[in-house]
C-alpha cells in the first residue's frame, strides 16, 4: 500500500481550490498582501504538487497599495469550462474590510491570465462559479442576511446568475443557506457541485481558528430549498482538542478522479511548540465515499491524517527543487515573493549577474509598505537557513540581511548596517510594534555569511566573514512571535533578504550570492 504525507503543500498555502482537466489536476491558494498573488499548481497524481505560475502576477492585475496586514487576496477558486479557466477571487482592500470581487481567465493555466473582470454589486468574500448543464453560470458567496444578523459573524451563502458576455451579475439574488450548525458562526467558501441529480452546496463554519468545520447541504433546484446533512460537520477535528498535531481543518473543495474516487482538499495547520502555527494554514488531502447521496471523509476514521493511503493515480513526481538558490536565472523562482505589489526595480538579477540585488529602499520592513525585501514562505517545523551577503553600509541607517517575517509588527531581524557611526551585525526582535535589540556585534567588513537554525520555535542567529565558520550570535530565541496566534491575522511566516536606507534616500544595495533554505 503506497502512502502519502499530509500536508500536500506545506506552508502558507490557505483555501486550496482544485479543477480537473482529463488526467491533469491544478489547484490555487490564497495570498493575502503578497505578490505575485495566487500561486497555480499542477499534479497528475494529486499528492506531488508542481508550481506553474501565478494568477495574479501583474501590477495591472493586482494593486496591494496601501493594503493592510492580512488583507489583499482572499479565497480563491478555480474552474475549467470548455477550454477556459477561470479564476475567482475577493480583494480585500482596506482595513475596515472593503471588499472587491473579481475573475480573470486563461486558456493556459500557467499564464498569461486575464485582467481583473470586477463585479458590481457583489457582497461579501469567498466567491466561486458553477457551470450548470443548462449552460448558465452561477456566482456563490456569502453575506450578511437581507434581514440582518441573528447573531454574531451569522452570515449566509447567496448566489446570482453570471453572464459572461457581460462579464457581470444578472437577475435576482437567491439566498441559499445559513448553515448546518447555527451560532457557530462565519458561514463561508461555498462551493456549488451538481452530482447524481442533486445541487451539493459545500461550505466552511465556525471561522479559520480551532472551531473550523467543512458542512453540506443539497437541493433538487439550484435556488433551493436545500436539505441538511444530518451528519454534519462531514469534517472537522474541533472534536479531537488543541494537542491534536492537525487542527483548524475546513474551507474544503472537493475533486472526482479520471477513476471514479472522491477526495476533498482542504486547510489545517500544525501547531507546535504549543498552540503555535508558524506554518501558517497549509494545503491537505482527504478521501471521502458516497453512502446513501452524502459524504463520508475518511471511513471509519473520519479526521485527516498525518500518512494515508494514496490516490489510485499513476505517482508522478517532479524535479526536487534546489535547496540553494544561486540566483543564476534571468527571472526569480516562483517562490519567491515581495510584501504588496513592487512599484519600482528595486531588486535585480542582471545588475550583478549571479547575484540578487536588492536596493536600499528608504521604505522600511516594519511599516505597511513595500520594502526591499524578497522572501519566502517557512515550511517545516525545523529547517536552516544561509546565505552569502556582500554589502558596505555607506550611511547611517543603511542595512541589509535576513528577516523572520510574520506581519510589520512581529518579526526577527539579523542585520548588518551602520548605526551611531559603527558598522555592526545587530539581531532585533520585534514585537506588538516594538523593536528589542537581542545581540549587537561590532564588526566591519564587505563580506558577510549568516545562518538561522530553528529546532521548533527555538531559533539560533550565526554569522561568519569566510565560508563555513560560524560564530554565535544569539542562542535559542522565541519563534513564537511568527505565529498569527501571538500576531495576528491569517498568513504564515515568510523568511527573506531585506535592504533598507531607514528613510533616507539612498543609492546604496545589497548583494546576495546565494539564498539556502534547508528543511528537516
Amino acid at each position: 500500500m503506497k502512502t502519502f504525507k499530509n500536508p500536500i503543500i506545506p506552508g502558507f498555502y490557505p483555501d486550496p481550490s482544485i479543477c480537473r482537466v482529463g488526467e491533469d489536476y491544478y489547484l490555487v491558494t490564497s495570498t493575502f498582501e503578497y505578490f505575485p498573488g495566487v500561486p497555480i499548481f499542477h499534479s497528475k497524481d494529486l499528492v506531488n504538487w508542481q508550481q506553474i505560475g501565478h494568477v495574479l502576477d501583474r501590477p495591472s492585475q493586482l494593486n496591494l497599495d496601501g493594503t493592510p496586514n492580512s488583507r489583499g487576496i482572499y479565497a480563491p477558486t478555480i474552474r475549467y469550462h470548455e477550454g477556459i479557466f477561470y479564476t475567482i477571487t475577493t480583494f480585500v482592500v482596506s482595513a475596515t474590510g472593503a471588499r472587491k470581487n473579481f475573475y480573470v481567465t486563461a486558456t493556459n493555466p500557467s499564464g498569461p491570465w486575464s485582467e481583473p473582470n470586477w463585479l458590481e454589486d457583489a457582497p461579501g468574500i469567498d466567491p466561486s462559479l458553477f457551470f450548470d448543464e443548462d449552460g448558465r453560470v452561477y456566482y456563490t458567496g456569502n453575506r450578511v442576511p437581507p434581514e440582518g444578523p441573528q447573531y454574531p459573524k451569522h452570515v449566509e451563502i447567496w448566489m446570482q446568475e453570471l453572464d459572461l458576455e457581460k462579464k457581470q451579475l444578472i437577475g435576482p439574488k437567491y439566498s441559499l443557506w445559513d448553515g448546518a450548525l447555527k451560532q457557530i458562526h462565519a458561514q463561508e467558501a461555498p462551493h456549488l457541485y451538481k452530482i447524481n441529480g442533486y445541487y451539493y452546496l459545500i461550505i466552511a463554519e465556525g471561522g479559520t481558528g480551532f472551531t473550523h468545520s467543512v458542512t453540506i447541504a443539497r437541493s433538487k433546484e439550484i435556488t433551493g430549498p436545500y436539505e441538511v446533512c444530518k451528519t454534519n460537520p462531514i469534517l472537522t477535528h474541533r472534536h479531537l482538542g488543541r494537542n491534536y498535531p492537525i487542527t483548524n481543518v475546513g474551507h474544503a473543495d472537493i475533486i472526482e478522479t479520471q477513476n471514479g474516487e472522491w477526495w476533498m482538499v482542504c486547510l489545517a495547520t500544525r501547531p507546535y511548540g504549543g498552540h503555535y502555527r508558524n506554518l501558517g494554514r497549509e494545503t491537505y488531502l482527504v478521501p471521502f465515499i458516497w453512502e446513501e447521496g452524502w459524504p463520508v471523509v475518511n471511513p471509519g476514521k473520519g479526521i485527516i491524517e498525518l500518512e494515508m493511503q494514496c490516490p489510485d493515480l499513476v505517482e508522478t513526481r517532479w524535479g526536487t527543487e534546489p535547496a540553494c538558490d544561486h540566483f543564476e536565472g534571468s527571472e526569480l523562482g516562483l517562490k519567491w515573493s515581495f510584501i504588496r505589489t513592487p512599484k519600482e526595480d528595486f531588486w535585480s538579477l542582471k545588475d550583478r549577474p549571479g547575484y540578487l540585488r536588492l536596493k536600499t529602499k528608504k521604505e522600511v520592513i516594519t511599516e505597511e509598505v513595500n520594502p526591499s525585501f524578497v522572501g519566502r514562505r517557512q515550511q517545516h517545523m525545523n529547517f536552516s537557513v544561509r546565505t552569502k551577503l556582500e554589502f558596505s553600509p555607506l550611511n547611517e541607517g543603511e542595512s541589509a540581511g535576513i528577516v523572520l517575517l510574520q506581519n510589520h509588527n512581529y518579526q526577527l531581524r539579523v542585520e548588518y548596517g551602520l548605526h551611531e557611526n559603527q558598522s555592526s551585525i545587530r539581531l532585533i526582535r520585534r514585537s506588538n510594534g516594538q523593536d528589542e535589540l537581542l545581540a549587537i556585534q561590532p564588526i566591519t567588513t564587505d563580506l558577510l555569511y549568516l545562518k538561522i537554525e530553528a529546532i521548533g520555535q527555538a531559533y539560533s542567529f550565526y554569522y561568519g566573514t569566510t565560508p563555513e565558520t560560524w560564530n554565535l550570535l544569539r542562542e535559542d530565541v522565541d519563534g513564537t512571535i511568527l505565529s498569527s496566534d501571538v500576531a495576528g491575522g491569517f498568513v504564515g511566516a515568510f523568511i527573506g533578504m531585506y535592504a533598507t536606507s531607514h528613510g533616507q534616500e539612498s543609492c546604496n544595495y545589497a548583494d546576495f550570492d546565494w539564498f539556502e533554505y534547508v528543511g528537516y
